[in-house]
């Protein structure tokens, strides 16, 4: 994060305290968003997609329908108040949902976003001797770039090496660099960790390589509960699930120490969409996350429906105020098999329970009345004991999905696929494989 002028500085001062205020601080502030959406409304009206907008009032914003994502998707330059060939970064969204929504953004969008996100981490990584290895993509999409912006910000050394880089990053070179770095704390995409544990484990270099980390901040794809209590094991670290949010909208949740999600209220309004309408966005509450980023510049947006279900809760240890949010996946995510339709969580709420799993792979029919799940063994457990494995693993199918595979291997290797692409890789096509035939065990 550059910052090269006397505004930009201004700004992110300004952007700052706004953030430290809002962590305390409660959700009803109305003089602060009456302000903050005041300025976005005007942005906003800047843009096709908005521009029979009125004058702003508190009336007129909530008689505003949400925007879909899938508005957004169909006429993603309608949305645009800055040309794409203006903004002073361009990317586009992963488009693991559909086509890749083209997204601008100028300097005060990754300023506002950065220092968001460096302040809800500033406990964690600042002024702790911290230094930090970034295994994420920065081609096209902002997580790594939005990782390096928050290391500069807290002073925090921090190197880019991402393992798919071909012909510039492997794993032959990380391991090169690891050993003069001495990295305390990863930022890397779930998927990515799981292969770069084995790779390690296989060369028996885990231990020696572990040494020095304190810190796994995942990012990218889903982590559950149980694959960070895993990977923190493995490595003797702790695992967080780091933040929540997307390519158009910006960062807009982000883990504490007690590794739990908190709504960055201070860089977003947010509002819960249920049966009975929308309302702002209170611990207890359940339903769609609607949010209205405060300072989006490129792609201001105005009620943006995620449609992605939420649970929000209060009184966090860890002090700040803002609501802890849980977020179980799209509505309409999720995969049918044998009449379940079942989510990325909820599977590898399963697969990852017993500590010793590397992956998985799905194998269905076309119509999904057969299915077979593939798990990459751990190097070096013992064979004998996967027949009990098996069987648990069908129980807990059973108990928590409501079916049973047709069968359950382990399997020493599966698809890199199933692996690589960080926040780049889509949970269906790299974790499902549709057969022809039925291949009898």
């Amino acid at each position: 994060m550059k910052i090269n002028s006397r505004d930009s500085l201004d700004f992110m001062e300004r952007m700052q305290q706004e953030v430290i205020a809002r962590r305390r601080a409660s959700n009803t502030d109305e003089a602060y968003y009456t302000a903050k959406l005041t300025d976005a409304w005007q942005r906003a009206r800047q843009t096709p997609a908005y521009g029979s907008l009125g004058t702003f009032s508190t009336r007129a914003f909530h008689d505003l329908p949400a925007t879909t994502k899938d508005d957004l998707k169909a006429h993603p330059l309608e949305y645009l108040r800055v040309p794409v060939d203006k903004g002073l970064k361009y990317y586009q969204t992963t488009g693991t949902t559909g086509v890749p929504t083209p997204t601008p953004r100028t300097a005060r969008d990754m300023i506002a976003n950065t220092v968001s996100v460096a302040e809800a981490w500033r406990g964690m990584l600042a002024d702790g001797g911290h230094r930090a290895l970034i295994l994420l993509p920065s081609d096209i999409v902002p997580v790594a770039d939005l990782m390096v912006g928050v290391c500069e910000f807290l002073g925090v050394p921090h190197v880019k090496a991402y393992p798919y880089t071909t012909g510039i990053s492997d794993w032959d070179r990380i391991v090169g660099l690891w050993e003069v770095f001495r990295p305390t704390v990863l930022f890397v995409a779930p998927g990515v960790l799981l292969e770069f544990s084995q790779v390690l484990k296989r060369r028996g270099l885990l231990n020696r390589l572990r040494e020095s980390v304190e810190l796994l901040m995942l990012l990218g794809e889903v982590s559950t509960p149980e694959l960070r209590a895993m990977a923190g094991q493995w490595w003797n670290a702790r695992a967080y699930d780091a933040s929540y949010g997307s390519t158009e909208s910006g960062t807009l949740a982000a883990c504490c120490e007690q590794d739990r999600l908190h709504l960055l209220r201070g860089a977003n309004y947010f509002e819960i969409a249920d049966g009975r309408g929308i309302a702002p966005a209170e611990a207890g509450r359940d339903g769609r996350l609607v949010v209205t980023p405060l300072n989006n510049d490129a792609r201001p947006l105005l009620r943006l429906d995620m449609g992605d279900e939420v649970s929000l809760s209060g009184d966090c240890r860890c002090g700040n105020a803002a609501p802890v949010v849980t977020v179980h996946g799209r509505g309409g995510d999720g995969t049918e098999i044998k009449g379940s339709r079942i989510r990325t969580r909820d599977l590898e709420r399963v697969v990852y329970a017993g500590r010793d799993v590397m992956g998985y792979l799905i194998e269905v029919v076309e119509d999904g009345t057969w299915a077979r799940l593939l798990l990459e063994r751990d190097p070096g457990t013992d064979r004998d004991a996967e027949p009990a494995k098996n069987d648990l693993i069908q129980r807990r199918t059973g108990e928590r999905l409501g079916f049973r595979w047709d069968e359950v291997r382990f399997v020493n290797r599966l698809p890199v696929t199933t692996k690589s692409g960080g926040s780049q890789k889509s949970w269906k096509r790299s974790n499902f494989r549709v057969v022809d035939e039925v291949v009898p065990a």
